[in-house]
């Protein structure tokens, strides 16, 4: 998790500016938008539809093709029914996720794996948006609860898509689920490994998130598992994935996220790490507004008392530890349940306290599925 690469954050009203991030492509932190005055644009004033409330929108001027102007108030204030229209159109907000369809499929086997100790692995793969992906799954030995097992989707972090592979990695902590009596399902997000389609990245492209909405829903299809006990571990990229899942599908009831890319995301705009020591960009009023408002920290009441519990290594060099307290902080001012786990020196994988973070999210699910 060590690769960096820089975006570009495009601010429609501050300016240029850029960051280091844990995988490529651009994150969704861009204004596409402008305030402008209403008698600047005469003749070039279109309606935003059936959105209600929201005012009006300008063509974009020849040679801006790509760029949406939404008006401002005579006083040059962009409302509040304006901001979060603008929101939204953007594909990556949990507006525009929670109005896709998640429709899973049957998981199919695609090949039988060495068994854990006490459960079978299989390699399977399952539909999302007309793709095949493919997924690692476990499950325990014997005759399952009258009900089903509970059963926990597995969101890895950023592995450069070319290098990932199925079996590799995170063995160990789909392992302790497995060995706890859970189903797991690690999913290869679309364009990793075998799975089909193209990688685009995680923060400003919905599609792994649509992929791991895509697999819990296959999962809840399986008759071996209790539908009514899903959750969702996240590491890293796999944290901001797991939470924008958890307020887009009700059912998942908790996650457990470690080191998780999950500050709001004016805050990953201006306190990510920045290359070569230059300096961070800074938002005005507005881009901050609109990054608020398209973060899924600004929806975090709607969990409606669903848990999330944080795990995070002080001296994690790929993601600031000030995240996981950004959003226990903003959990705790949605009146949300929430534990956080700090643990001092340790880094990005917790390698220090694997043992220790593993049993506490074991017994995070025990309490909560």
């Amino acid at each position: 998790m060590r690769a960096l690469l820089r975006f570009a954050l495009l601010l429609a009203v501050a300016g240029f500016g850029y960051l280091a991030l844990t995988q490529p492509g651009r994150l969704p932190f861009s204004v596409p938008w402008e305030p402008v005055s209403l008698d600047s644009i005469p003749g070039r004033i279109a309606s935003l539809g059936s959105v209600p409330g929201v005012g009006e929108t300008a063509q974009p001027p020849a040679g801006e093709s790509g760029r949406t102007t939404i008006l401002s108030d005579p006083f040059g204030r962009v409302t509040e029914a304006a901001l979060q229209a603008a929101v939204a159109q953007q594909p990556i907000s949990i507006q525009a996720l929670r109005a896709h369809a998640y429709p899973g499929s049957p998981l199919n086997v695609v090949r039988t794996l060495s068994p854990g100790v006490n459960y079978s692995r299989q390699v399977v793969s399952y539909q999302s948006d007309g793709l095949k992906i493919y997924a690692l799954l476990t499950v325990p030995n014997g005759a399952p609860p009258t009900a089903g097992w509970p059963a926990i989707v597995f969101n890895h972090g950023y592995i450069p898509p070319t290098e990932y592979r199925t079996t590799e990695r995170y063995v160990a902590y789909q392992d302790a689920f497995a060995r706890a009596g859970y189903v797991t399902l690690k999913s290869d997000y679309r364009g990793h490994g075998s799975s089909e389609g193209t990688a685009q990245g995680g923060y400003n492209d919905p599609s792994y998130t649509i992929d791991v909405l895509n697999a819990a829903a296959s999962l809840k299809k399986d008759s071996r598992v209790n539908a009514a006990r899903l959750g969702m571990w996240g590491h890293s990229m796999g944290g901001q994935l797991s939470l924008r899942a958890m307020l887009v599908d009700p059912s998942i009831k908790a996650a457990s996220l470690w080191a998780g890319v999950v500050a709001s995301y004016d805050v990953l705009a201006t306190d990510w790490y920045a290359p070569g020591g230059e300096p961070r960009p800074a938002l005005d009023s507005l881009n901050q507004r609109f990054l608020r408002a398209l973060s899924p920290n600004a929806y975090l009441k709607e969990l409606k008392g669903r848990p999330i519990q944080q795990h995070q290594g002080t001296a994690d060099k790929d993601v600031p530890y000030s995240f996981q307290k950004n959003l226990a902080d903003d959990l705790r001012a949605a009146g949300q349940p929430t534990e956080a786990y700090r643990y001092v020196g340790d880094n990005h994988n917790l390698s220090g306290n694997l043992t220790l973070a593993l049993r506490r999210s074991v017994q995070f699910f025990e309490d909560n599925l």
